[in-house]
């Protein structure tokens, strides 16, 4: 394990969570194995901060990644409805491994160490390769605090095929909305936005439109499913919501999804007349005034 013991401040990216009765043994703490789960529930946690859809990056990267050693320190118990902090960081890159070091915290209190190596390889023959460049980069870069996407704005000629693999992933194939009603005319005419991860993955999209007289409309918003909650929606519907601006509308209106409309709430929108159906789902028109 590590020389020192470690802290919160130790680590930039934490997973929450809290201790559910089915974790607690006989003596009423967790039953020590759970902690590899702990851990390994904040790896896929850590893989969504970095904007990696782990599936898809591992295939476009051409490995992936096998556990190699885990290992566990004790220090104290987590306690059922304990509400937990697990700290990750990626600490060491080798030629082929890569090494995360975890801890469990309680307040500021480290209840267990873990460590974890993983070993990067041919899926075919788990065989070992080197780790790819890009990844090494995405994991470096995002524990030195850079930015883990790259936000492009740009008509549906530089940047329509990447917003349409994302649309078709969520729109067409998740909630199955017909071919011919995701694409129109106007994405000829609007503004996209697209979020691009450390890979160049598009994995987020969304558009605007001039709807009237100094009203803008936004619509088309898609994250790719597996890295929703981790702020990409926000970022891509902050992009539009500047580019309205810059041009001189006054106030902007979507169709949210019903599913939505608390997201939507929260970043200044609000709903206004009857709900509709729109392509057999259940919307609402929300709209928000610009500075």
């Amino acid at each position: 394990m590590s020389k020192h013991t470690i802290t919160r401040a130790d680590f930039r990216f934490f997973h929450s969570l809290r201790v559910r009765w089915a974790e607690v043994d006989m003596q009423k703490i967790v039953f020590n194995a759970h902690y590899l789960m702990y851990f390994d529930t904040a790896i896929s946690d850590y893989w969504r901060a970095l904007a990696l859809p782990y599936e898809a990056a591992m295939e476009h990267l051409g490995g992936d990644l096998y556990v190699k050693k885990a290992g566990l320190e004790y220090h104290a118990s987590a306690r059922f409805d304990d509400q937990l902090r697990i700290g990750m960081k990626c600490e060491r890159i080798g030629n082929s491994s890569i090494q995360f070091r975890g801890g469990v915290f309680r307040g500021d209190t480290l209840l267990v160490e873990g460590e974890l190596i993983y070993v990067y390889a041919n899926p075919a023959t788990q065989t070992s390769k080197p780790v790819p460049q890009a990844l090494r980069d995405t994991l470096t870069g995002f524990e030195a605090g850079e930015a883990m996407v790259e936000i492009r704005l740009g008509a549906w000629a530089q940047l329509g095929e990447a917003a349409r693999q994302v649309r078709t992933e969520v729109f067409v194939q998740e909630q199955e909305i017909p071919l011919e009603l995701e694409w129109d005319e106007d994405d000829a005419t609007a503004l996209h936005a697209v979020a691009y991860n450390r890979l160049g993955m598009p994995v987020a999209t969304g558009r605007l439109l001039q709807h009237g007289p100094d009203v803008a409309r936004i619509g088309r918003m898609a994250v790719t499913r597996v890295l929703r909650g981790s702020g990409l929606g926000r970022d891509i519907l902050q992009s539009l919501l500047q580019a309205a601006a810059q041009r001189g509308d006054r106030s902007v209106l979507l169709h949210a999804q019903r599913s939505a409309e608390a997201f939507y709430l929260q970043l200044g929108f609000q709903p206004q007349g009857e709900p509709f159906e729109e392509a057999g789902i259940p919307h609402i028109e929300m709209v928000r005034a610009l500075p």
